[in-house]
């Protein structure tokens, strides 16, 4: 379904993203994981069209350049240097890191802000009803203020938005930031969930011992590399990898 070849973004002259390539095949449940600075945030980032919006219309004022370089392959079509807005179109969406709701609106209003692209009203009815389904709390604020709401309350509202497009393949960056332990255990639960009404799922994380235990596949990042690649079993083998790299 997305076939990454090859990436590579700079800011100025900070090497983000170096010459990195990674798939990920319809239905699966894939996660980057890695350490702070990593660059996997940026890779979604890129992934989506964001670093592009960002060099075309940004350049020179977030702190210098962009470099891009690479090529993004979505379902056999080549979407690098496509607008974000189009990606999205396309069914590939990003659900950002630290959740980033429309502070003022309502629950129900983010809802209807992420299915902007949906026409018909029964269709985004549709959609809400599922999200509530998903997410009960949500149903129960949906009246809220977004910016009211707790941490995992955000995240809940965050993920139900981007479901909001009935996404072929839903990025999900850093879910579990800030969260208490058992409401990361919740949004995990969910996020498995949402694999199995046939949503493929790329995944961010930092948790490294639930995303093992529910991703098909797992990608190592260091320094803006893929460093190692396999089931959550076969590198947690690897004694070096445990501890420099995944803080175990």
């Amino acid at each position: 379904m997305l076939e990454v070849s090859n990436i590579t973004v700079c800011f100025d002259k900070a090497m983000i993203i170096n010459d990195l390539s990674f798939h990920v095949n319809a239905g699966e449940l894939v996660s980057l994981v890695g350490p702070n600075g990593a660059g996997k945030s940026t890779l979604l980032r890129a992934i989506t069209g964001i670093v592009s919006w960002e060099k075309k219309v940004l350049r020179g004022t977030i702190g210098g350049d962009i470099t891009f370089r690479g090529k993004v392959m979505f379902e056999g079509e080549r979407i690098d240097d496509v607008p974000a807005h189009q990606i999205v179109e396309r069914g590939l969406i990003h659900c950002p890191e630290r959740r980033r709701p429309f502070r003022e609106l309502t629950v129900l209003e983010n809802l209807y802000a992420g299915a902007y692209l949906v026409k018909d009203k029964k269709e985004v009815q549709g959609h809400i009803d599922q999200v509530y389904e998903l997410f009960p709390r949500l149903k129960e604020r949906s009246k809220q203020i977004s910016g009211t709401l707790s941490g995992g309350e955000q995240q809940m509202l965050a993920i139900g938005r981007a479901l909001m497009y009935k996404p072929k393949l839903l990025c999900i960056d850093e879910p579990s930031t800030g969260l208490a332990p058992i409401l990361r255990s919740e949004v995990f639960e969910k996020i498995s969930k949402i694999r199995e009404l046939g949503i493929t799922i790329l995944l961010v994380e930092q948790e490294v011992d639930s995303v093992f235990k529910m991703a098909t596949r797992n990608y190592v990042l260091s320094s803006g590399k893929i460093i190692a690649e396999g089931a959550g079993e076969e590198l947690l083998k690897d004694e070096g990898l445990r501890k420099t790299y995944l803080g175990l």
